[in-house]
């Protein structure tokens, strides 16, 4: 968690989950399922379970 958000690193790159995610998806869906992360006018987390469901994010670069 990190301002209240929930946070993962990768590649360099801290990223933080602004929107919420669907209710329909599990509980565990971050630790489980396979997910990608896109660009289109922003960052977006895909989980290929549920195709064209983005949940946007925001890119940070980690501190030194």
């Amino acid at each position: 968690m990190y301002m209240g958000y929930p946070r993962f690193e990768y590649n360099g790159f801290a990223f933080m989950i602004v929107d919420p995610w669907p209710e329909y998806w599990p509980v565990n869906w971050y630790a489980t399922d396979d997910v990608y992360i896109a660009y289109d006018n922003g960052y977006y987390l895909y989980d290929r379970n549920y195709p064209g469901v983005g949940i946007a994010i925001v890119a940070l670069p980690l501190a030194s």
